[in-house]
């Protein structure tokens, strides 16, 4: 598996209190919080357009329980997906700071 043995768990299950997701303290899992940001920030764009996962899914090409997985943090979602999801909402959601953004 690329990136060896970093994904065999879930994103949120990286969080000392994975109930907390999307705001759980991931600081030792850095690619779990890039994930965790991407989840809160998508979450916040959803609820602010009052947009569906199914008209997400629709709009982007991106099947609606790969947005849910990636909402509760259960998935890590490929630059594809991402890539996807940006376009059909016009907006970044890859967080600033991180090395990808630099």
């Amino acid at each position: 598996m690329v990136g060896g043995r970093a994904r065999s768990a879930a994103p949120r299950d990286l969080a000392e209190d994975p109930q907390t997701w999307p705001h759980a303290d991931l600081a030792r899992h850095p690619a779990a919080a890039v994930i965790q940001q991407i989840a809160a920030a998508l979450a916040d764009i959803l609820a602010e357009r009052r947009l569906s996962l199914r008209g997400l899914a629709a709009a982007s090409g991106v099947n609606r329980q790969s947005i849910a997985d990636l909402l509760a943090g259960r998935s890590w979602p490929d630059v594809a997906t991402v890539a996807l999801l940006e376009t059909a909402l016009r907006v970044r959601l890859w967080p600033e700071g991180t090395p990808a953004s630099r």
